[in-house]
């Protein structure tokens, strides 16, 4: 199988809507050639929509989809040639996976010998090679995964789809198979969108993210880029965990500000605002350190622990603090200096450049 140049996708003021209900509300965006596009949100954010109208199964109400540049949106689900694969597999029980990823050609009428070449050379991509001739129902749900995505592959579709396609398995596989799913991304030289509710997933496999909420665009970009800098607030409490400070700048300089927040002074650094006006900060959890005695931060709050739980490789605590109200702090567990206990004293400290500002878009 050769490893095409991946095709360009854009959305142009997407829009469907279910009588008074709007599925997705007019929503932009563009997928790169060869990108790895995830579209992340909670159920009913309009991300599967969205993959729906993309693959034509969906008919939007308003917006256009454009391949390369070219109108797509009225074309059925078969003149597209998009592979899709969905979260329950949907292989034929009764066929072999060798006559599994061979469907879609017997569909397009090809050759016999041509299909058995091509599904080979899908069946050695996705490291299936000696199980041509099992059924279904002798493979585990990792290897009836990777069956459904050779046959998502095997006829050179010019986008994959991706419906939540690794919710069904368990933690461990999961982890497994998006390594895999991102080798093969980077092997086949496609473009991939992916949808799913899982944030680790799409930080783990994504080139870029799109979070969507009650069918809106709220944000797109890298990874690192969203979980670093969020614009929201929904968009730092739904990708990772964070805290968040609100108060009143009470002095503001060319290199950052500082945050009245109640009886507290929080410095930011690398933030500019305005004096006198209202601020809402993200601050992550593993960015808060705890303090010893005689060590500083920029930024220090003392507090008492009400609960803690042990992650294995940190512990996730909750602190009461005496002037910010309580805070989440997830510490590094390995040779830890301190044995977390419910009421015992902290000191928790931050660097000005751990907190950013957000809008506050809550409802």
């Amino acid at each position: 199988m050769s490893a095409a140049a991946g095709h360009a996708l854009g959305l142009l003021g997407l829009t469907k809507r279910y009588g008074s209900f709007t599925a997705v509300d007019d929503v932009s965006l563009d997928v790169g050639r060869g990108e790895f596009l995830t579209l992340l949100g909670p159920s009913g954010s309009g991300k599967t929509t969205i993959l729906m109208a993309v693959a034509g199964f969906v008919a939007p109400t308003a917006g256009s989809i454009l391949l390369d540049g070219r109108e797509i949106t009225p074309l059925p689900p078969e003149k597209r040639n998009f592979g899709m694969v969905f979260q329950g597999y949907a292989l034929f029980p009764h066929m072999t996976v060798a006559d599994n990823v061979a469907f879609p050609l017997r569909v397009r009428g090809m050759s016999r010998a041509d299909r058995d070449s091509k599904v080979r050379a899908a069946l050695d991509l996705v490291q299936l090679s000696g199980f041509a001739e099992r059924l279904p129902k002798q493979l585990s749900g990792g290897q009836q995964q990777r069956v459904a995505l050779a046959r998502a592959l095997v006829f050179d579709p010019n986008l994959l789809l991706l419906d939540e396609p690794l919710s069904a398995l368990d933690k461990k596989l999961r982890a497994e198979l998006q390594e895999e799913l991102k080798a093969l991304h980077r092997r086949v030289g496609r473009t991939f969108i992916n949808v799913t509710h899982d944030q680790e997933e799409a930080l783990s496999l994504s080139d870029r993210i799109a979070i969507l909420n009650h069918g809106k665009l709220i944000q797109a970009g890298a990874p690192g880029e969203l979980y670093e800098r969020p614009r929201t607030r929904f968009v730092a409490d739904f990708l990772g965990k964070s805290n968040f400070i609100e108060g009143t700048v009470a002095a503001s300089d060319a290199d950052g500000f500082v945050l009245a927040a109640g009886a507290a002074r929080i410095g930011v650094r690398g933030q500019t605002a305005p004096e006198g006006t209202r601020r809402l900060l993200s601050l992550r959890p593993e960015k808060i350190a705890l303090l010893a005695d005689g060590d500083t931060a920029d930024n220090a709050v003392d507090g008492r622990i009400l609960a803690w739980s042990y992650l294995g490789a940190g512990f996730a605590l909750r602190v009461e603090t005496d002037t910010l109200g309580e805070l989440r702090a997830t510490l590094p567990a390995w040779q830890a200096a301190f044995a977390p206990s419910e009421g015992l004293p902290v000191r928790l400290g931050w660097s000005a450049d751990a907190a950013v500002p957000v809008e506050d878009d809550a409802p």
